[in-house]
Formats: C-alpha cells, structure tokens, sequence
C-alpha cells in the first residue's frame, strides 16, 4: 500500500520564481491499483512521481509504502520498491551494452555481487522467453546493442526490466508520449498485461484522455497542485472524454486547458 499524506511541495520559496507545485495532497494506493492521472500542464502530476520516488523531499507531510516510513529516506534506498519507466525511450537502459546485460542488470538489483559468470545459460533462456511475450522479435537479438532498438523497442524493454523484479510499484510517467500512435499502443497493451499478470500497484501519467479512461480501475485528475477528482468503479467504466471536461470544470470552476490533453480527445 502507498499512504500519502498532507503532501506539499514549494519550488523556489521565497524568490519571484516561487512555485507551489503540490498543496496537501492526501492520496492511498492498495495492492493492485492502477492508477491513471492526467491534468494540464503544471498540474503536479510528475511531482507526485517525483515525490513518491524521492527525487524530490517534501515541505511537510509523510509518504509510506506497506507501512514504512520512507519520508526521509534519500532516493536510492526507496529504489528498491520501485520500477520506472520515463518519456523519454533512451532513459532507462544502457544503449552500449546488450539487451541481454540490460535484463541480467535488472534481474539481479540489489543483490550482491559475485565472481560468477554475470549470465547463466539458464538465465538466458529465460530472458529469451520473457522477450518472446513481447512479440517484437527481440529474443533473436539478445546480443543486439540497446543502442540499436526503435524507441518503441527500448520501451518495451525498460518495461519488462522495471517488472522483472515485481516491484511495490510501478511509476509509468508518460512513457508512450514519444510514440507515434501505433507504437503507443503496442506499448500500454504491454504495460496492461504485464500489470495484470504481476498484479503490480500502479500509477500512470498521461496527456491522453482516452488511455486515461480505458486502462486502470481509477482515474485522478490533477489541478494547480491538487487532486480535484478520483474516479473509480463503474463511474469510471461509463465515464466519457466530455463527461469529464464537465466534470473537471463543475469542480475546478474553470476550463480544462491543456492542448496536448485535448487533442487527444
């Protein structure tokens, strides 16, 4: 379970730059969630992330996974509970190794090293098959650099690397945005089914309010460093693109404006 509570976060306090990037946030995750969030831009949705993550401390408030207190924990020690995959397709892997050494890399996080052989024959096969269930023919290329894969390629890599070791949670930060269509929505159908599969607690920030609404049992929606809807249930299953521009603008008071949001309508 992820617990956030009374969340804030200030950028540049006190200088002509202050911005209030989150305003008391209160939101709980259980195990299985998955978690949709959209809002315009500034809305605080990658703040969220970044928060959660620890890339970011917060001004007040207390976040905890499964009971823990990782408030103050720094970055690299709440790595282990998460899995991540970015926008930006050459994030997440190494480009100069080989698809093989990025997944034996991610397989044995945070174990201790030893003087063995860094990938077994066994683990090999194992790696083949799991790049089988992606259906991109990567299990004939195992010792292809990274370097060398489309970005559609590489995402779903980083995918199957941030699930590999079944994290807490996974953290999906507009990782089809630099996608062309197609290829967005090879990669969300990927990210579903190894969600479901592992039963993976979930959050994913998208600009497009369609996948919003059709992948994840819940949908948050995010203004000016606020959660100003949570839909979930079968409100969300009827939910439509126009009911919820009414929706945010019945609350809010005022247009939802952000046009990567609303050309994807």
């Amino acid at each position: 379970m992820l617990e956030i509570k009374n969340v804030s976060k200030t950028f540049n306090s006190g200088t002509v730059n202050e911005k209030k990037a989150l305003s008391d946030i209160n939101l709980t995750l259980n195990d299985g969630d998955f978690v949709t969030v959209i809002g315009g831009n500034g809305a605080g949705k990658s703040t969220v992330m970044n928060i959660i993550t620890g890339v970011y401390s917060v001004d007040c408030g207390s976040i905890s996974i499964d009971g823990i207190d990782v408030t103050a924990m720094p970055e690299y020690k709440r790595a282990k509970y998460f899995g991540r995959v970015f926008q930006d397709p050459m994030t997440g892997t190494a480009a100069t190794m080989e698809i093989v050494e990025n997944l034996a890399i991610a397989k044995k996080r945070g174990q201790r090293r030893t003087l063995k052989y860094g990938i077994s024959k066994k683990e090999r096969e194992e790696y083949r098959e799991l790049l089988k269930k992606l259906d991109l023919g990567l299990e004939d290329r195992l010792t292809s650099k990274v370097g060398l894969l489309s970005g559609g390629q590489r995402q779903a890599l980083t995918l199957l690397m941030a699930t590999l070791q079944k994290p807490k949670m996974l953290l999906l930060d507009e990782h089809t945005a630099a996608l062309d269509p197609k290829t967005a929505a090879k990669v969300l159908s990927l990210s579903d089914s190894l969600i479901k599969e592992n039963n993976l607690m979930t959050m994913m920030v998208t600009h497009n309010m369609h996948d919003a609404i059709a992948y994840g049992n819940r949908l948050i929606m995010m203004n000016e460093g606020r959660i100003i809807l949570d839909i979930s249930g079968e409100e969300k299953k009827n939910l439509t693109v126009e009911m919820l521009l009414h929706k945010f603008e019945e609350v809010s008071g005022s247009e939802f404006v952000s046009d990567r949001a609303l050309l994807s309508k």
